[in-house]
């Protein structure tokens, strides 16, 4: 561990033991600065300032006493590695901001004056450090009727790029950089366009984007794979399919072809007689025809999307229907998004508070891969994570009065894990092993069952969340919850670093490489290296450490080439 960070611009304080790479991402990202950009706050201060605020939801249960002994738990909670709170509650919580949530979902609804109004609500939210998403669903198709101005409409896609611009134009001010979530129904009649939009690796840069799947198109691309893909106007509820010979770049409602299904259940075209005198569109004649050109199939969608997914990652597919069959609040609404990474869905309007627990802190070592769990502290540090994330709920500064009442109504947590590689290393396990996916289950049945425990405790204690009547929660569990959701497995980044662990539960890909993740924060400074904490102690404990061949060995002269892998029994083939 590094007791001082190096650089000789700033005098870091107290540090707590953590780690150089830990003090770079403090200095670049959370502590406070003055208006030369100078650090102002240590890394002690932080922490404090972070634990005060969360305590202070303690009065509205409790007395100053019990404030003052949860504010000391907080505080050790977070500098022992065992848990930290996600990025805005480090950055915020104490501070002039104070909006201290990550995920956010706010609505795209079918007006010019509602999809700016959401645009403004997007820059708000990320110039504090959140991420949002968004369903492009009800916006109609490009080309579809106005009737207040007796024009056309440019589309969904000409929209979401307003939103990205948006997005990049707050980035010079915001804590960190933005992102966000786009999503659309396969059956929109623009998703030829969405699915194309990102092929362009500099369109979009700032967004992950997924098509929603429901059951009813899923069950029928099984059964019939080669039928018509069809898609539908929001606006109107008009089916059309998608000539095979469209330009996808270019192509409105007016270049599909309009279908019903006629008296024997066949598919047929619908005949447009065009244009009303009144520059409204026409009614279509009751007659049918056939369909006469080639159409888009259900087979030929699916293969794009896999196809794209393939090459550059986007787009992803949700299951939007298995999504809504878990919605904890359907009395509420329909979950229609997610947040930027997918792993929390969202009513409108609505935010969670993320934080994740540091499995490898919870293996007692008896040797080189020979730990074994302390699950009584683990049990402790869930029950204490799970009461400050639902003490964030009560201190938050939410950003819209929209946000405040949907989040203190249904009061949703987040809470996740990382360093579960680690962990894996520790106890001697393979991350690609069956007992390596046995160890994932235990540990989050664990953690799942003793959070919702402790909800349950906490709704004794300080009431059920407001919305808990017509809840599953109420009507199929019975059971008495604090919160509507507690446990989400997100990926984790910076806070990760600042525990000195592996990412989320994803594998270590590489066991020593230079990070960017604060490319343009520091300048002049050589990118982060990072060696897995755990193959460090390894590498000492054998005698073959070297930090000078750790340096040299993962990049040489900067790009990203990984370590050779050394004979470490827990260490996984290359694909890790």
């Amino acid at each position: 561990m590094a007791d001082r960070v190096t650089d000789r611009r700033i005098d870091m304080g107290d540090n707590l033991g953590l780690s150089e790479n830990a003090l770079r991402v403090l200095q670049a990202r959370y502590l406070k600065k003055d208006e030369t950009g100078a650090v102002v706050e240590t890394p002690r201060a932080l922490f404090t300032r972070v634990a005060e605020t969360i305590a202070q939801a303690e009065l509205n249960y409790g007395d100053e006493r019990q404030r003052a002994q949860w504010a000391d738990r907080f505080f050790e909670l977070m500098v022992s590695g065992r848990f930290l709170p996600n990025s805005p509650t480090l950055m915020n919580a104490g501070r002039e901001m104070g909006m201290l949530s990550a995920c956010f979902v706010l609505p795209v609804r079918d007006s010019v004056g509602e999809i700016f109004e959401s645009i403004k609500n997007t820059a708000l939210i990320q110039k504090a450090g959140g991420g949002t998403g968004f369903a492009f669903d009800e916006l109609r198709p490009t080309g579809d009727y106005i009737k207040s101005s007796g024009g056309t409409t440019s589309g969904p896609i000409s929209f979401w790029r307003a939103f990205s611009e948006a997005t990049n134009a707050i980035q010079q001010g915001a804590f960190r950089r933005g992102a966000n979530m786009g999503m659309m129904y396969i059956h929109h009649p623009d998703i030829l366009k969405f699915l194309y939009a990102k092929q362009d690796l500099t369109q979009f840069t700032n967004y992950n984007i997924s098509v929603k799947l429901t059951d009813d198109w899923m069950e029928s691309f099984l059964q019939d794979p080669n039928s018509p893909h069809l898609v539908r106007n929001p606006r109107t509820g008009q089916e059309y399919v998608i000539p095979r010979d469209v330009n996808i770049s270019t192509y409105d409602i007016r270049s599909l072809t309009m279908v019903e299904r006629g008296p024997d259940g066949e598919l047929r075209a619908v005949d447009r007689q065009g244009t009303a005198a009144s520059g409204t569109p026409a009614d279509v004649t009751a007659r049918n025809l056939p369909i006469g050109v080639p159409v888009y199939t259900k087979q030929e969608i699916w293969d794009i999307i896999v196809r794209h997914a393939h090459a550059t990652g986007e787009p992803g597919v949700v299951f939007i229907d298995r999504i809504n069959e878990y919605n904890p609040t359907p009395h509420v609404g329909r979950i229609e998004a997610t947040n930027p990474c997918g792993e929390q869905p969202l009513l409108p309007y609505e935010a969670c508070n993320l934080g994740s627990i540091n499995l490898s802190r919870f293996i007692r070592s008896a040797g080189p891969c020979q730990g074994e769990v302390d699950w009584d502290g683990l049990r402790t540090t869930v029950q204490e994570a799970v009461r400050f994330l639902d003490n964030v709920i009560d201190v938050n500064a939410y950003p819209l009065p929209e946000i405040e009442q949907m989040c203190r109504a249904n009061r949703k947590i987040g809470l996740g894990v990382m360093g579960f590689a680690d962990a894996l290393y520790m106890l001697g396990v393979r991350y690609d092993s069956e007992e390596g996916v046995a160890w994932g289950e235990r540990f989050m049945r664990f953690i799942n069952e003793e959070g919702h425990r402790y909800s349950e405790q906490l709704a004794e204690e300080r009431g059920v969340f407001p919305n808990w009547v017509g809840s599953v929660w109420e009507t199929r569990d019975h059971r008495r919850m604090r919160n509507s959701t507690v446990t989400t497995v997100a990926p984790t980044g910076t806070i990760s670093i600042m525990a000195d662990c592996s990412c989320g539960i994803e594998p270590m890909f590489s066991l020593a490489f230079y990070r960017n993740v604060l490319k343009g924060q520091e300048q002049g400074r050589k990118p982060m290296l990072q060696v897995n904490p755990v193959f460090d102690s390894y590498a000492k404990a054998n005698d073959f450490y070297s930090a000078r061949r750790w340096d040299e060995s993962s990049c040489g002269g900067w790009p990203a080439r990984p370590v050779r892998r050394s004979a470490h029994p827990a260490d996984s083939p290359s694909r890790q």
